[in-house]
């Protein structure tokens, strides 16, 4: 089964799921660095972190890069492993954590704060080659982008986003379109494909039991040839990041199986550890949560058939599987390795990968 087929089954059961996903078991790196997150509740921000010393300082910065001098200090002597501080959502806020021994580590939300955005989060603060962080505010992943208000593109301009690989075919672009305003002078890179569904309702439609354990097979397969069905678009993304004028960010239709693929091999190339990259793509569990059918939305009558496929069938197309990300992996490294593929079909000699890390690692 292509890969765009069972692509399509996501696209087309994203707004029969109503309660919010399982969450994914958040583990700490594996490397024995600083660590930490940032998870807003309305105003305020609880900032969590492990691998520092007992006592830390807390300074709100205004960029990701920003010195801690830069900033105004919001916690002082803390003791413990998390802290809330109160900080609205626009201007966008980062946070330097210092220990008394001079370590540091930086954090930012990853889960943006955007009244119609879904599953958009910044890639920065993981650690990558040598140990420097992913910078933030320069790489994004997304779901569709549709429901994006004014106020959002507000606060996305803020950020100065200019470009976004969109990497939905052509009817998912048809059917959602995003009308970026002019003043953004966004960037949108797509390319031309049709999703093919014919095999997809063969699948839903053929009389056979339809299980999870097949659903996961199918999906598993789906996985290991993504890394080339859509290696042009991942290609033409890198040579976008490689251009660095402004931020990027991806997305597809449901900002986890495409999207989560071109999140795993940026991380990758950034010289993130795999299993920190399998975490951030398990997240997806967490934060995709999509939204309802607009009010008045004509009936879907392949979408009422897939309303009546079991729960577990559901979780297993709506939600992210370790064993996903894990068979795009295996396929990677049965022809190679990830240097190989960055270099053979990313365009990634070791310059580039010199380059794309001087851009996206904080020094």
């Amino acid at each position: 089964m292509r890969a765009e087929t069972l692509i399509a089954i996501a696209l087309v059961l994203a707004p029969l799921s109503s309660a919010a996903p399982v969450a994914a078991k958040e583990t700490a790196s594996a490397l024995a660095r600083p660590t930490g997150s940032a998870e807003r509740d309305g105003d305020k921000l609880t900032l969590r972190w492990t691998g520092l010393g007992d006592a830390v300082t807390v300074w709100q910065v205004p960029r990701g890069d920003a010195l801690a001098k830069d900033g105004t200090v919001v916690g002082n002597a803390i003791r413990g492993s998390e802290t809330v501080v109160v900080a609205a959502a626009s201007p966008r806020p980062y946070f330097v954590v210092r220990d008394d021994k001079g370590h540091e580590l930086r954090l930012a939300e990853s889960l943006l704060p955007l009244e119609g955005g879904v599953n958009f989060r910044d890639l920065g603060g993981y650690r990558g080659a040598g140990g420097k962080p992913v910078a933030w505010g320069h790489i994004y992943r997304s779901a569709v982008m549709s429901g994006l208000t004014a106020a959002d593109f507000r606060y996305l301009n803020d950020l100065g986003i200019g470009a976004v690989c969109d990497l939905r075919a052509n009817e998912e672009r048809d059917r959602d379109p995003v009308n970026w305003p002019a003043e953004m002078n966004m960037r949108v890179l797509v390319r031309d494909y049709k999703l093919d569904m014919a095999p997809l309702m063969t699948l839903f439609t053929s009389g056979g039991d339809v299980s999870a354990e097949k659903t996961r097979a199918a999906m598993t397969a789906v996985y290991a040839d993504m890394p080339f069905s859509f290696a042009s678009q991942y290609k033409e993304m890198f040579g976008e990041l490689l251009k660095s004028d402004r931020p990027l960010a991806f997305n597809c239709s449901a900002g986890k199986d495409r999207t989560g693929l071109a999140a795993a091999l940026v991380l990758s190339a950034l010289g993130v550890p795999r299993e920190t990259v399998i975490e951030d793509y398990l997240l997806s569990n967490r934060y995709y949560k999509p939204k309802p059918p607009k009010p008045g939305a004509a009936p879907d009558p392949t979408m009422a058939m897939f309303a009546r496929l079991p729960p577990d069938v559901v979780q297993a197309l709506m939600g992210v599987d370790r064993q996903y990300i894990e068979a795009a992996f295996a396929a990677i490294d049965a022809k190679g390795g990830m240097s190989r593929y960055l270099r053979e079909n990313m365009g990634l000699g070791p310059a580039e990968l010199t380059r794309l890390r001087s851009l996206y690692l904080q020094s």
